[in-house]
Order: C-alpha cells, then structure tokens, then sequence
C-alpha cells in the first residue's frame, strides 16, 4: 500500500493520482536583442547584425566547460509529473569551433511499480505527479556546485518554491592511459563530469534522477531509489516477500522498479534521425583458421520497432546531416545497463522501443494525454505500429526487482538503474588527445 509520506502531511491512498491537467512548462524562451546607435546619418550608418536568438533565459539556462575543456549546454524546465526536463542539449569538445547538437530532450517517462503479491501497483511519474514531489537539498548535497531554485507546478508543498536542482562537476578517474613505444612516455588524464540531479519523494521512496554529462561526449542516465520501505507491505510469507528484522516474523514485500526514458534526438539541429541495430554472430573455426570468426550486420530500422537486448546486439541513432572531420556519420549508441525485464505487463517486455514522433506521447504507460482515440493507446507497446520512422523517439526501459535486505533499513541505501549514450564518431578522434598525438588519426602506432 502505497501512503506517501510527503511535506505537508500524509496524503491518504488514491488521492493525487491524476490530480490536474497538464505539466506546466516553465521554460521562457528569450530573445537578445542587439541595437546600434549611430551618430551620423542613418543612411550612413550599417545596422548591425541582430543578435542570435537564445536557447532559452538565462533562468533556465545550463552551460558547463570542464575542465578539459568540453562545454555542456541545455535548457531546463520542470514538469508536475516527469519532473526535470532537459532540452536543446549540445556538447564542444575541444577542436569543435560550434557545439554539436545532441538531444532535442530526454526526461524520465515512467517508473512502474508492481508488488510481486498483485495487491499494488503503481505509475509513480503519473499517478503521483512525480515531479510534484522535489524535495528541497541541502548545500551538503551539492558539493562544490550550485542548487537551484524551482518553481514546482501543482506542488504538495505550501511553498512552491524549492531549492531542488544541483549542478555540479565531479572526477570520474581516468579518462585514458597510454605508455608511448619507448616507455619514456605516459600519456593520461583525468575525466571531468557535469552532474545534474533531483530528489523526488514519492510514498516512502526518494528517487535520485541524474543525469551525467562527460567531457568525453558520453552521457549517463540514471535513477536511484533510496529512503525507506513501506511499512504497509510487510504481509508477504509466501515466498513472496524477504524477512526484515528480528526472527521471521515481518516479510517485506518484494517489488520492481521498471523505469522509462523518453530521448528525442536533434543530432546536429536534425531530428530526422536515422536508427541501425547490429548483431554479431560468432562461427567456430574453419578452413584452417586459428580462431573462430565473428560477423556483424547492420540493419537499418526504418519502421517502429519495439527490440529486445540480446548478446551481442546494439542499436545506434544516426544524423541524417552531419559528418565528423574524417567524414562519418556522427551517432550516439545506446548502451543499456544492468536490468531485470519484468514480463508482468506488455510495455515493460521490451528494453527499447523506437516510434515515430507524437507530441500526444509522452509516457511509457498510463500516459495521461488525450490522444484523440481510445484506440490510440496509453502505453508506449502500443505505439509500435508500423509506422515509418522519419523522427524517431526512443524510450529505454531498464527493471529491478528489488527483493529487501535487512541493510535496507533504516535508511534504505540507494540502488541505481540506468543507462549509458555513447559518441560513436562523433569526432574523428578521442575529443580528449592530448597535441602530441594529434597526428596518428588512423594510425596503430601508440606515440612517441
């Protein structure tokens, strides 16, 4: 039973669900306007060039060079269920004189609840207006960074207004290693990450959305639910639920967290995307050869497709209208994390689905929008239908089965989930080379 413990006072099951109409978006758009004043006549005077227009104010603006010298930039707006929206994503590596658009969005879609008993089960990004739910952080939380303030539409909260957006940059080790032919030479450095967070309570969860933007061009998504187990699902004996406490008396319930993202790709200012999956398939020697053989084929998905990982499988998206300096197709791969697929429902089947741009879609399941026909459907499996992809949106899906610990208590450590997008020729080289070896693109000599 899912009783929220929120600011303001418990809020009784049921209510809250579906509580009003849709997100309010807080992103403004803003135009800079540049204006020459001259002294002479104006016909002799040249207007000046006006200023391009902004992504989105300056509010609602995130822009981060690290200190390698890649610089991140999107805008950001809030919703009463996703919660934090990024847009207008772009990343500049070192070398690049403009940003290279990556992502026109990407935000949660959907974390899907089921107990493994079948009493509950629960949409927590639209039954509970999830991102109603930020929770105001601590400077401690934030470390060397800056929280900012959001204005939460339809808020649990008497005050509105909560210091619930951390930007920060953190280490995360090396970025590469490399001893030169000679051995005279190490080559290595150190990665630099830019770290956008949220806390989000839903019932007894608080659930951690990061999102991780590296100055290799990798970006990493994930959700960590934290806080407390329920104390209302402690009835399971059956082999259903784990024994917490003394003795083997009280059985938490055991459950699933099956979390969705929602990625519009804008490669390069373009939405028309193109998608490819590979499979390798490894044959046994033959003919005389040393080893076995491996071969990989591409397949370009051109219709709806709702795929499934598999060993050696990967899908990439492709911009339709930009090439790196050596003349390649820049791409982002998807690579899909640690997940425990829950069969339970049809939308959670799958790990990734690729459909073909409706504005009316915008969640995994429960999607709360009129879509103007019941039979459009309300969950993303319903959505693969045939149709050609001229501007695909992609939804991963990752699941835990979340199986309580005596550790899980009291508080309940955080357990990650997510997702990695990685540049596939984005850059003709590693965006990080250091100038000594500049000059070995596409050669397989490891430096002086």
């Amino acid at each position: 039973m899912r009783v929220p413990n929120l600011i303001g006072g418990l809020r009784p099951q049921g209510t809250g669900r579906a509580r009003r109409g849709a997100a309010v978006g807080l992103c403004v758009a803003a135009l800079a306007a540049g204006a020459a004043a001259g002294a002479g006549p104006a016909a002799a005077q040249p207007k000046a060039a006006p200023a391009a227009a902004a992504e989105c104010s300056a509010a609602y603006r995130i822009e981060q060079k690290l200190a390698t010298g890649t610089t991140w930039r999107m805008c950001w707006r809030f919703e009463a269920k996703s919660g934090l929206v990024l847009e207008k994503i772009s990343y500049q590596p070192p070398g690049e004189a403009k940003p290279i658009k990556v992502l026109n969005s990407a935000k949660i879609a959907q974390i899907h609840v089921p107990y493994d008993d079948g009493k509950n089960e629960y949409n927590d990004i639209t039954d509970y207006n999830f991102g109603s739910g930020l929770v105001n952080m601590a400077p401690a939380e934030c470390p060397g960074g800056t929280i900012r303030t959001v204005k939460v539409p339809e808020s649990f909260s008497d005050t509105p207004n909560v210091k619930g957006l951390c930007t920060t940059t953190r280490s995360r080790g090396h970025a590469y290693r490399m001893q030169s032919d000679t051995g005279n030479k190490v080559f290595q450095a150190q990665g630099k990450d830019l770290l956008i967070y949220t806390v989000n309570k839903v019932g007894w969860y608080e659930y951690i959305t990061e999102w991780r933007f590296s100055d290799d061009g990798a970006v990493n998504m994930n959700v960590g639910a934290t806080g407390s187990l329920s104390p209302f699902d402690y009835d399971a004996g059956d082999g259903r639920g784990w024994p917490i406490g003394k003795g083997a008396k009280s059985y938490a319930t055991s459950h699933s967290h099956n979390v969705f993202w929602r990625l519009d790709f804008g490669l390069d200012g373009s939405s028309a995307t193109k998608v490819e999956q590979y499979d390798s398939v490894v044959s046994p020697p033959a003919g005389g050869q040393q080893g076995p053989t491996n071969k990989t084929t591409r397949t370009a998905v051109t219709k709806e497709l709702a795929g499934d990982a598999q060993n050696m499988r990967w899908w990439r998206v492709v911009s339709a209208t930009g090439k790196n300096k050596d003349g390649h197709a820049r791409s982002y791969e998807l690579v899909p994390g640690a997940t425990t697929k829950y069969s339970g429902r049809r939308f959670t089947q799958h790990d990734v689905y690729f459909t073909q741009y409706n504005q009316c879609e915008q969640y995994a399941s429960n999607n709360v929008r009129d879509c103007g026909s019941p039979l459009h459907g309300t969950s993303v499996d319903k959505w693969v239908n045939g149709q050609t992809l001229t501007h695909p949106v992609t939804w991963v899906n990752v699941g835990f089965h979340h199986i309580a610990r005596d550790e899980d208590q009291q508080p309940m450590p955080v357990h990650w989930q997510g997702f990695s997008l990685v540049p596939r020729d984005v850059t003709a080289m590693n965006p990080l080379t250091p100038s000594a070896l500049a000059g070995q693109n596409g050669q397989s000599n490891s430096g002086s």
